[in-house]
């Protein structure tokens, strides 16, 4: 029991350290410089083709949302005639 006990102390020892040798680059310097210049892009759409596909996908998912609101509406005020 005490020899589990101890390997599960060291196994959460090294998951602890060797997680803290992972280092990421810093590209806050790079990011500022993309979204800083003057290129005449709206800041929403400076990330590149993922924020343009972003944008574009949002745009029509609210276009049909509105349109289908309209419809909805319309249909609610006018009913069917029975016949």
């Amino acid at each position: 029991m005490y020899r589990q006990l101890l390997g599960l102390r060291q196994l959460s020892r090294r998951s602890v350290t060797s997680s803290a040798n992972r280092q990421m680059e810093n590209s806050v310097k790079e990011k500022q410089k993309l979204f800083q210049e003057q290129n005449g892009l709206p800041v929403h759409l400076k990330g590149g083709t993922g924020d343009a596909l972003l944008y574009r996908a949002t745009m029509a998912l609210t276009v049909f949302g509105a349109s289908y609101v309209v419809f909805e509406l319309f249909s609610a005020a006018m009913p069917k005639k029975p016949h």
